[in-house]
């Protein structure tokens, strides 16, 4: 059995008639180091796809150096067709009801620290398919308590009700990514993900998570926005604002990769330094972590040993108290 891994108005990004050269600063050094081979090892055999591997990952070496890897559940097709997205359009095959116990059991087998789950979109589900999400969370949790889980969520079509069965299971994180700013939601993402929608998931993570993490901590809220799709500064820092408002605590930002010709053209590569200012700006609101680099990712490890500390630190404060 697999676990597959996972397109003139105002709204949309500004086409651009010829795929751009990628920039020095988007080339990385091939893979590898002892802690990235063991976990390359562990994987043969293991019948689970990575995102790193499928989705050619430009950080799979730093990750899975540091111990930290990504793997998508319920399938390869996606019900859904984001122009930014590579993953399969189309009907999706009916769920498998063992790959929760087969999943959990295959990502301790492989050894890392810190393990990130994500899913397509299956709106064809009653709930989204949160139930069978949190299954492998649980199941996870009850094989390795030590390990770090961060689940990447769909918006579920805003049903706050599966969030819930999510923030129920207790990972550490959930994150849920906005992508783009407001104005080119409606060009870049499938019609039926929207700006507001995604707000308020992210909102509901972080008032519903509080003091439902392990050890009674509030569960972290994440997010991530891709650059180069010609939104402007002042609408970055206004998606910042709106997230701030929610309290979200994790934004990483990224520079968007256009997959395949049938897919958004890249307007702009945007440069080493203005990420860092946009880190900067971030800090300066006051989220908890900020990752910002072309490279970076939503699911990118940089950030985990500052979250891991920041956790400790608020359970042993709970304990305190």
């Amino acid at each position: 059995m697999k676990f597959p891994i996972i397109n003139n108005d105002e709204t949309s990004p500004r086409p651009k008639p010829r795929r751009q050269p990628k920039p020095p600063w988007l080339k990385v050094q091939a893979p590898g180091g002892k802690r990235y081979l063991e976990i390359k090892k562990r994987l043969e055999g293991l019948e689970l796809f990575t995102v790193c591997e499928e989705a050619h990952c430009p950080n799979i070496g730093e990750c899975w150096g540091g111990g930290t890897a990504t793997i998508m559940l319920m399938g390869g097709t996606c019900t859904r067709g984001c122009r930014f997205c590579a993953v399969d359009t189309g009907k999706p095959a009916p769920l498998d009801p063992i790959e929760p116990l087969h999943a959990a059991r295959a990502v301790v087998q492989m050894g890392v620290d810190y393990i990130v789950l994500t899913s397509v979109n299956r709106d064809d589900l009653e709930d989204g398919g949160a139930g069978h999400f949190a299954a492998c969370v649980a199941e996870l949790k009850r094989l390795n308590p030590a390990i770090m889980v961060e689940v990447l969520i769909p918006d579920f079509q805003g049903n706050l009700a599966a969030v819930d069965k999510l923030i129920d299971v207790g990972p550490e994180v959930i994150a849920h990514n906005v992508e783009t700013v407001r104005r080119l939601s409606r060009g870049v993402r499938d019609v039926r993900a929207t700006f507001d929608q995604s707000l308020a998931v992210l909102d509901h993570i972080k008032r519903a998570g509080r003091g439902r993490g392990p050890g009674g901590v509030d569960i972290l809220a994440k997010t991530s926005i891709m650059l180069g799709l010609s939104e402007t500064e002042d609408e970055v820092r206004q998606a910042l604002s709106d997230l701030r408002e929610r309290d979200v605590d994790v934004v990483t930002f990224g520079q968007y990769l256009q997959p395949t010709k049938k897919h958004l053209s890249v307007v702009e590569f945007v440069t080493p330094e203005r990420f860092d200012a946009y880190g900067e700006m971030a800090r300066a609101m006051g989220f908890v972590y900020v990752a910002s680099g072309p490279l970076v990712r939503s699911s990118y490890r940089a950030g985990e040993f500052y979250l891991k500390a920041h956790l400790e630190a608020a359970r042993a404060e709970v304990a305190a108290t």
